[in-house]
């Protein structure tokens, strides 16, 4: 009995190892101290991190992954200039959610569509309809140690868009809000500007 016991610990303790290893030579692996599930207030936890897009080099080694994925990073003015432009109202500039349904309804920038990559079944086929005719495409999400933008513009790549038509606005809506920029709640094009 005691040998069974020694090697089920021995077994397992391999496994974890072996696991643990796989995790950090992945390039998506999981970073154990995020908190991937937002709370109530649509943030994420913050961890120290060199991808804190509030500091000048955060900014740089963010913005030098999501060129190495092939996308485009955008800063705010950018975004503000792009979704004030006469083609958003035309759909050729499109502005993509990636968090899930319920903080994308408690405020997102006005017009944008919903992209929950953990469920792409429920909007991926609305969403590549409208990345079909886009000619520019914003994908954000909740801003500082949130990646949910860049797996959803991968999970976009992975089903046809084209990358050079892929930005990423990593100081998502967070940043935006900050700002004083408007924030649409409910449904796409619901009209209900948050105060």
């Amino acid at each position: 009995m005691k040998k069974i016991l020694l090697e089920a610990i021995l077994v397992g303790a391999a496994g974890i190892l072996l696991a643990w290893l796989a995790n950090a030579v992945s390039p998506r692996g999981l970073v154990l101290t995020r908190n991937y599930f937002p709370d109530g207030t649509g943030r994420m936890a913050q961890h120290p991190s060199n991808t804190d897009p509030a500091s000048p080099a955060g900014t740089n080694a963010l913005a030098l992954r999501i060129a190495q994925l092939g996308f485009r990073p955008v800063d705010r003015e950018t975004v503000v200039q792009l979704h004030n432009d006469p083609f958003f109202a035309q759909e050729l500039i499109v502005f993509i959610d990636a968090r899930d349904e319920a903080h994308y309804a408690e405020g997102h920038i006005p017009g944008a569509l919903v992209f929950d990559h953990y469920h792409p079944e429920k909007h991926l086929a609305d969403v590549l309809l409208a990345c079909e005719r886009a000619e520019q495409i914003v994908v954000y999400c909740t801003g500082g140690d949130c990646e949910d933008s860049v797996f959803a513009a991968v999970t976009l790549k992975d089903a046809g868009v084209a990358p050079g038509k892929l930005m990423i606005y990593a100081g998502g809506i967070e940043d935006w809000r900050r700002n004083g920029l408007p924030v649409e709640t409910g449904a796409r094009n619901s009209g209900r500007i948050a105060p």
